[in-house]
């Protein structure tokens, strides 16, 4: 079934005097939402003692907790030694979401750095065969692994290469981030169209199974001639991308991924408009 929910906590959560990632499940159920994206962007420093209450709260509230691995990870990076920290940046957020009760983990793949790009993306794809042993060898293969699609020029993340990516191995599905691929490439989803090119692609490459339940992360980003800014909120209206048309684009394929909204401080209330626009569209 799809879902939608926040990554992180809004402004709202603590407006309304939480504070405490346990509390999110409830402020995210009170919200009629369905997931919560944690983030270890700065380090995955949680005891198993707070992952497994967090992962309480969150099978007591119904919704389900995903994660996101930290922002260091650069599979492309030349030097073995750095490489071996990213395998254990992703390992360790398997693990914590694995005592969470959760069953994604999201992952930026890597950046190109100053060698050629095709250079860049086979030892990134060099490396994911090494992360997906480490997997296997940790008995992590029950989760899923997103790499995710990129916003700027400089990293390694389109859409074709998340695509080669995840077709390593089963472990990994795609996590589109639309508002990076619309930054990366200057505007590119406007209509339903559009985002029925990008999806399709997918599909014929990595099957429909596998892309049924597909990771999303959806919110309207600035950007400039090397893509990606900053992160908006759907108030905005000079830079897309726009819900409505991808709604209409996974009721006409039949998709139902995780989708996270990560606007700028109003995730929550995005994502329930999200949910919104998706129930008219099934309706329609």
């Amino acid at each position: 079934m799809i879902k939608f929910g926040p990554s992180g906590n809004s402004e709202s959560f603590y407006a309304a005097g939480y504070s405490h990632t346990e509390e999110s499940a409830k402020f995210v159920r009170d919200s009629g939402l369905d997931c919560f994206e944690y983030s270890f962007g700065r380090g995955v420093r949680m005891t198993a003692e707070k992952a497994r209450s967090i992962g309480e709260a969150f099978r007591a509230n119904g919704v389900e907790i995903s994660v996101h691995a930290p922002y260091f990870v650069n599979f492309a990076n030349p030097d073995d030694e750095m490489a071996a920290k990213s395998y254990g940046y992703v390992l360790d957020s398997g693990k914590a979401v694995d005592l969470m009760g959760g069953k994604r983990v999201v992952f930026h793949p890597a950046a190109q750095g100053k060698e050629a790009r095709e250079v860049a993306v086979s030892r990134t794809e060099d490396r994911l065969k090494v992360l997906r042993d480490h997997i296997y060898l940790n008995r992590l293969e029950h989760l899923i692994f997103c790499p995710e699609t990129m916003g700027k020029t400089a990293q390694i993340g389109t859409v074709e290469e998340i695509a080669r990516f995840c077709a390593v191995d089963p472990v990994f599905t795609p996590c589109v981030d639309f508002g990076h691929v619309n930054a990366r490439e200057q505007g590119s989803l406007k209509t339903k169209k559009d985002y029925l090119a990008l999806l399709e692609v997918l599909i014929e490459k990595l099957g429909y199974e596998r892309m049924k339940h597909f990771h999303v992360h959806f919110s309207k980003i600035q950007y400039g001639a090397k893509g990606e800014i900053r992160h908006l909120t759907f108030a905005d209206e000079v830079f897309g991308p726009e819900f409505p048309p991808l709604a209409e684009a996974l009721v006409e394929l039949r998709l139902e991924p995780y989708i996270v909204s990560e606007s700028a401080g109003t995730q929550t209330e995005d994502a329930i408009a999200m949910k919104h626009m998706y129930e008219r569209a099934y309706g329609a």
